[in-house]
């Protein structure tokens, strides 16, 4: 098939050189008018761009693309120094941009205690013992990923598991979804934390029944007693979590990510930047919460650099399905006692609508979290209300996670212009235990992207990273296929929701980059978009999808140069 060139696009770089009048950029002397730093050949290049959806290869001009066609007219863009990529017939993409991450913690978990996939309570308390033999005494023990749905019982840890193994290692390690954790009794004992010390807002600490002693396990706001006596990392501590971060992100093709907890650690980012280090595109989120700090520097959304950017405020309306405190309208079903719990941030009453009031009128954007049905009720209601208050305005108000939905709230989405930043593997993970919590027809539109999709709304995909691996594969084969991890679902858990490859792509790539402003400068492959692009090692749009999570990243070609190569 041959491929018809699209128009030339000159960089800022080449505004020196003359304009042609040909639609093509080799010259009637079969000289090219420009000579192309990277060129890929003998591709399948889905571009997502609809005025060229596909092509056989792509040629790179500094950090930009500036032709796509076919490899035969590619290859005269070639020069002597022009790098030559053969894609030997993989498949091209445009490099995935996850939509949600905690990029600092994830890092830091890279060199953490892994205690994601112990399959017991003995074995989480090995990993922890182990882990604690390698540190000097007075190291605090965090991170972790736990997930206790893992074990036989599905009970909460308590601090008795490991206060034998870490009588003077303060340990405080949290569950996957970063709602609860559970600290020892030393860590407990640093924080203050007793029998006598009351529940906060938006928070719980977890008690024996019998005695009304702290088991160890704090929920959600619960957790700032530790974290307020936790030494904070230094800067050079943080740099080297962030360099971790940014070269896991590109073996796995992500090429920008959106960190949902960056705040000061922009500074990091940036020393990162300036040392020709960092290897991924950042937006910068903030806490809502000090969303005045940001305003009064006069930053809007999506301020900064295409390398570094920010201008996006996090919220939080609840917490999290796992831990019983995400907000529902009925309670749970296995723990009937309980609805879930609104955020701290959620107090005093209408202290988040003021904030959010605020926030968008300032220029920012509005990003919150929320998992339980009412969280989502609650949170579409303020968006609503903050638009009729506030000027008309391209403002992109996001809501991470939109978990569980009621029926008639998934139209909202669409109608109030509301993206859902999802994040599908938490589906087939979610998947195997979340029915004991909500029942079957509360599950029904649980992770609804078809759902979604049909409605009209804008789906952003991440991962949520550390809560679920950074490998965006891994996450189309959730969205398509919807299998949970313990192959109890082999047509799909809620198959009615799944979606097809193309709309996980999507999702992935101009979802993702319009949920931070940046649909214009990147998500596709077309002349003058940013040169971000990944080869996979199989065609995921061919193959059986239950075949997708063996695909692997080939390379990852980030700002137009290759910073992953397998």
């Amino acid at each position: 098939m041959r491929f018809a060139m699209k128009r030339t696009f000159l960089l800022p770089l080449l505004l020196t050189l003359p304009l042609f009048m040909s639609t093509s950029l080799i010259t009637r002397a079969d000289k090219p008018a420009v000579v192309a730093d990277l060129i890929i050949i003998n591709a399948k290049v889905h571009t997502l761009d609809p005025n060229q959806p596909s092509a056989e290869a792509i040629a790179v001009l500094a950090n930009r693309v500036v032709a796509i066609g076919s490899t035969k007219e590619i290859r005269n863009l070639a020069g002597a120094n022009t790098r030559v990529i053969d894609a030997k017939g993989q498949l091209v993409l445009p490099g995935f941009n996850d939509a949600h991450v905690h990029f600092m913690s994830g890092g830091f978990q890279l060199s953490s205690v892994d205690l994601r996939d112990a399959t017991t309570p003995q074995e989480f308390a090995e990993r922890i013992r182990d882990f604690a033999a390698k540190l000097p005494e007075g190291r605090w023990i965090t991170g972790g990923d736990w997930d206790h749905e893992r074990w036989p019982d599905a009970k909460l840890p308590a601090k008795e598991l490991i206060d034998q193994y870490t009588p003077k290692t303060p340990v405080f390690v949290n569950r996957l979804d970063g709602h609860m954790a559970l600290a020892n009794s030393l860590a407990l004992k640093l924080a203050g934390v007793t029998r006598e010390t009351k529940d906060p807002d938006g928070g719980v600490i977890v008690r024996d029944p019998k005695t009304g002693e702290p088991t160890g396990v704090l929920k959600d706001a619960a957790q700032s007693f530790v974290w307020k006596v936790f030494p904070p990392p230094s800067f050079e501590e943080k740099l080297a979590a962030a360099r971790a971060a940014t070269n896991h992100a590109a073996s796995v093709g992500v090429t920008s990510v959106q960190d949902m907890s960056a705040g000061a650690d922009v500074g990091v980012y940036q020393s990162l930047l300036d040392r020709g280090e960092l290897k991924n595109r950042i937006y910068a989120v903030w806490p809502l919460p000090s969303w005045d700090r940001l305003a009064r520097t006069g930053v809007r959304a999506h301020f900064g650099s295409a390398m570094l950017r920010t201008g996006g405020l996090k919220g939080f309306a609840d917490g999290s399905l796992g831990s019983t405190t995400a907000l529902f309208f009925e309670p749970y079903n296995d723990a009937p006692n309980t609805s879930g719990i609104p955020g701290e941030e959620m107090f005093p009453a209408g202290a988040m609508l003021e904030r959010v009031r605020g926030a968008d009128r300032a220029g920012l954007q509005v990003i919150i979290h929320a998992i339980g049905d009412r969280a989502n009720d609650t949170i579409l209601s303020i968006y609503e209300q903050v638009e009729k208050e506030n000027l008309d305005r391209d403002r992109r108000f996001r809501i991470e996670h939109a978990q569980h939905l009621r029926a008639q709230d998934i139209t909202r989405f669409a109608r109030d212009k509301v993206i859902a930043s999802m994040q599908p593997y938490h589906a087939i993970d979610d998947g195997r235990w979340a029915e004991k919590r909500i029942g079957h027809e509360r599950a029904k539109t649980t992770y609804a992207f078809r759902s979604l999709l049909d409605a009209g709304a804008t789906l952003a995909f991440g991962t949520d990273w550390t809560v679920a691996p950074l490998d965006p594969v891994l996450s189309i084969y959730a969205a398509v296929t919807r299998r949970t991890l313990d192959g109890k679902n082999p047509n799909g858990w809620i198959p009615e929701q799944k979606i097809t490859v193309a709309e996980a792509v999507r999702a992935y790539t101009i979802g993702s980059a319009y949920a931070e402003f940046q649909e214009h400068e990147k998500g596709t492959i077309a002349p003058g978009k940013l040169a971000d692009l990944v080869i996979l090692s199989r065609d995921i749009f061919k193959i059986d999808p239950k075949e997708i999570e063996k695909v692997t990243v080939v390379m990852t070609i980030m700002d137009g140069r290759v910073v992953y190569e397998r």
